[in-house]
This record gives C-alpha cells, structure tokens and sequence, in this order.
C-alpha cells in the first residue's frame, strides 16, 4: 500500500497500460469480426461515423475531463481530501452541451448524413449514435476525477467494461438476427457502440457516488466554497478546458481537411484514384496503427502525470516538477530511440509478413524516425497542462498541424507520399522542440 502511495506514477501507468494492451487486441480482434460479418462496403459506411464521433467528444468531454483532473488534484493537494466539486461544475457544462449535440444528431440525422457525410444510409446510425454522446460525457468527466485523485483504477476498468460491452452486445444481437433467419445491418455495430458507453458510465457513476467503490476515505460533505467561490472555480476549470476544447476541435478539423487532401493530391502526383485510395489505407490502416501501438505506454503516463505535476505545482515543489520532466524526457526518449531502431531493422519484414504489404513495411521503416518525437510529445504536452500552459500547447498544436498540411498540399503533388511523410516528421520535431522551449522558459527562467 505504501508503495502504491509513494509511487502513483508507475502503479496507475502500469494499469492503464496493461488495460490498454487487452482491450486493444479485442478491439483488433473485433475489427476482423466486423469485417467478416459486414463486408468491406459495411465497415467503410461505419467508419464514416468516426469523425462525428470524435468531433463530438472533442466538443462535449475532451477538455472537461482533463481541467476537472487539474483542480482535483490541485485541491486534493491544498486540503488532503478529495474535491467532487470540480466534477459538479464540470458537469454542469458538459452534460448541457453533450445533451445539445446528442439532439443535433438525431433531429438532423438526415441533412448531416447527405449532406455532410455523403452517405445517406448512415441517418439512422447517427440517430443511434446520438444517445452515446452524453453517456461519454458522463463518464469521461468522471474519469478526470479519477485521474485527478491517482486512482487509475476505475477509469482502466471502465475501459475494458465499454469494450467488452460493446463486443458482447453487437456478438449476441448478430447472432440472434441470423439464428431468426435475418441479415444484421452495420447499425448493430453502433447500438453496440453505445452499450458500451452506458455500460461504463454505469460503472463509472457507481464508483464516484456514495456506497460505491471505495477510492480513499470518504471526504464527508460536499464543501460549502459559496456561491463566489464555486463561480471562481468555475472559471478556473473554463479557462483550461476552453482552449483543450478548441485543441481537439481544431485537432479534428484539420486531420478530416488532411483525410481527404492526401488523396486528392497523390492524384495530382500522378495516381489514378483507386491507387490513391489503397495508398492512404495502406498508410492509415496499417502503418499508423503499428507505430502508435508503443503509445499505450507513454499515453498512460501523460494521463497521469497531469495530475502529479498540478498537484506539485500547487504546492508550489517546483524540484519536483523539474525531476519529473527531466525523467519523462529521458525515459520517453530511450523509449522512442528504442522503437526507432526496431521498426527501421524491421519495418519491412513486418509490413510484408504481417500485413503482406510492402507498401506497409516502407511506412513503418520510415515513420519509424518520428517515434522518439511522438512518443515525447504526447507525455510532455500533460506536463504543460499540469502547469497551467493549455492556452501554449493549442498555439503550438496548430502551427504544428499546420506544418503538415502544408506539406499535404506543397510536397505532395511533387514527391507524392514521400511529402506527407516528412511534414510528419518536420512537425514532430517542431513540436517537441516548441515543447522542450516552453518548459525551458517556465521551470528555469521563471
């Protein structure tokens, strides 16, 4: 027990990173089922959905979550007792925009499946779909609070429960519809979507309320800060979700703007579309995927350290920030090099033996260089929002976004997709130089 205490950091990233790794290989594993049971025309309807989804979360959740993760455990540091009124007021302004969103979506299913999505037949997994919105919400706020108190434990069991949920509902509902005969629609796929969601704001809402699962000794009453101060921190908690909402959204907005450039400009290089096409799945399917898997690591810590870096802020421990942004640079970085030179050693061989693709195994071997970057950058962007810097880490995100996509637009129509992989590398790089400048100028000319 002591040691979990001196040591939050490990302990919750060894969790989530364990709860990660499992439900990332159901998920892999639910992805050839999906497949199977749809076909190739019914996964690509369903992937149509991912960019409503997560520019909903964007909107609704993203930012909340990570500002009540702050003030918990600022407060939590000030007093020694856990603080469930960041979660209140969170609450209060997520749960309004994510019920807003949820009936955009289901009252204009129609005109934003034809018209935005191009697909008309995806109106009634939107209307589906829009249920899980606030159900997310919920939950991811409740996370935060989780987070925020180093208890990593609900968030993690949450993310397995949603997954295994999830497969459960679209295995028993498929099976029942062909047992009668019938042929299930992608639609079941979505309705599992948000079994899972429920099921893990369920479990979530169990474990915060009391009678619960127990977190630490309970704290007694809710504070009575006053109407003054419940509005100070209520501010406090908009004034750092605001800008990470904005990140996310912009964030989105210009991967969706990139998703279809690239395409349309290895045309201009000189590919037919279908060609275009398979290169871009190649590239986003099976080589991106593979480069981001070591993430589950270093995305662990991030969420964590947010709260530890806070918490040592508040109290004002600067030597303890300092240390602990020194080790995240130094152990993500062996990590990064690590990875580095096994996807360059063996980035063909895995494209072609597990993906049977050449194509796949260039991508990994040269995306292999920005692993000590993007792995560095996603544990260092948390120390910056742990210290009050989300306004910095938004700038900084879009100028680096901005990088790519005018790689996506300059590079590409001349060296084909050569061009988009350095504007990855290029804006990597910027980032975690900008990153490494603006910690540089807060923790040691502060």
């Amino acid at each position: 027990m002591n040691a979990k205490k001196r040591h939050p950091l490990i302990v919750g990233a060894f969790v989530l990173t364990a709860t990660g790794i499992v439900t990332r290989i159901i998920g892999f594993l639910y992805r050839i089922y999906l497949s199977r049971l749809f076909g190739e025309e019914g996964m690509g309807i369903y992937q149509l959905l991912s960019p409503v989804l997560s520019l909903s979360f964007s909107l609704t959740a993203a930012g909340y979550q990570t500002a009540i993760s702050k003030l918990v455990a600022e407060r939590t540091a000030t007093s020694r007792k856990p603080s469930l009124q960041p979660l209140v007021l969170g609450l209060s302004t997520s749960l309004p925009l994510s019920l807003a969103c949820n009936a955009v979506l289901f009252y204009f299913a129609d005109a934003i499946s034809a018209g935005l999505l191009q697909e008309p037949r995806t109106a009634s997994m939107l209307r589906i779909l829009s249920f899980s919105v606030p159900l997310s919400a919920v939950h991811s706020c409740i996370n935060g609070y989780f987070y925020g108190i180093k208890k990593a434990g609900i968030p993690a069991g949450a993310q397995l429960l949603e997954q295994i949920a999830r497969v459960g509902c679209v295995y028993i509902v498929s099976s029942r519809i062909l047992a009668a005969g019938g042929t299930p629609s992608i639609g079941v796929a979505v309705l599992g979507l948000t079994v899972g969601e429920l099921a893990s704001m369920l479990l979530t809402i169990a474990a915060v309320c009391p009678g619960g699962i127990p977190t630490r000794p309970r704290p007694g009453r809710f504070p009575r800060a006053g109407l003054s101060g419940s509005a100070a921190l209520w501010g406090k908690l908009m004034a750092m979700a605001l800008p990470l909402t904005a990140n996310r959204i912009v964030l989105n907005l210009l991967q969706s703007v990139e998703a279809v450039s690239i395409p349309a400009r290895l045309r201009l290089y000189g590919y037919d579309t279908a060609t275009s096409l398979s290169v871009y799945g190649v590239f986003t399917g099976m080589a991106m995927p593979f480069i981001y898997f070591p993430n589950a690591l270093t995305g662990s810590v991030a969420v964590l350290l947010l709260p530890i870096i806070s918490e040592s802020y508040a109290l004002g421990n600067m030597d303890a920030v300092r240390s602990a942004t020194l080790r995240t640079v130094k152990y993500c970085g062996l990590m990064g090099f690590a990875c580095l030179g096994g996807f360059v050693l063996f980035g063909r061989w895995i494209g072609t033996s597990v993906f049977d693709s050449p194509l796949a195994g260039y991508f990994i071997t040269t995306l292999g260089f920005i692993c000590p970057f993007l792995y560095m950058d996603t544990t260092l962007s948390s120390i910056l929002q742990g210290l009050g810097l989300a306004g910095h880490t938004f700038v900084m995100n879009v100028i680096c976004l901005l990088i790519r996509l005018a790689f996506v637009f300059l590079a590409v129509p001349r060296v084909g997709v050569r061009g988009f992989l350095w504007g990855l590398l290029v804006s990597q790089l910027t980032l975690g130089v900008l990153y490494l400048g603006c910690l540089y100028r807060f923790l040691w000319k502060k």
